[in-house]
């Protein structure tokens, strides 16, 4: 039997909350609900601090941050801190594009540039050549994700190891 990970995403809310949902539902990993707009909101007003307490709150014990990768994510704030929270802490990190799973309001987005990209190790290497980032097929983004989202969070927890 497999183990259910749990798993902490990290995603531009604004733009990418319903494609996100429709992987969080896929059920494969543990059932961790999107935050609702309105908690996020409140979030929010707490300013910075709040943000922080958040994302520090709900990424404890957590043993794989997946960036989900749309058109914006990279430029965002808050998922460049939740990045760096993830690698100082040890956690595995991967990238998953999600800018071909369709949004009910948008569509489809274009393929966002990879966040890993900004972050360089101690030594130089750039977080890209260490964290993998999968593209899902463009003609079934969901259900690439769905039969593959397992195997890539366990590939990335043993490459992490390795």
């Amino acid at each position: 039997m497999a183990i259910k990970r749990q798993i902490f995403y990290s995603f531009h809310y604004d733009n990418d909350v319903f494609r996100v949902q429709q992987i969080r539902n896929i059920g494969a990993l543990e059932d961790n609900k999107p935050v609702s707009p309105n908690e996020w909101e409140t979030v929010k007003r707490g300013g910075d601090k709040a943000i922080e307490k958040w994302i520090n709150d709900n990424m404890y014990g957590r043993s794989c941050v997946v960036v989900l990768i749309g058109e914006e994510t990279a430029k965002r704030k808050w998922i460049k801190y939740e990045i760096e929270k993830a690698w100082n802490s040890g956690k595995t990190l991967l990238g998953i594009y999600i800018h071909n799973i369709n949004c009910m309001k948008n569509g489809k987005c274009s393929m966002g540039t990879n966040p890993f990209e900004q972050f360089k190790t101690e030594s130089g290497k750039k977080l890209s050549d260490l964290v993998t980032c999968y593209n899902p097929k463009s003609s079934d983004a969901y259900n690439d994700i769905k039969n593959n989202m397992e195997t890539w969070i366990e590939e990335s927890i043993k490459n992490k190891k390795n």
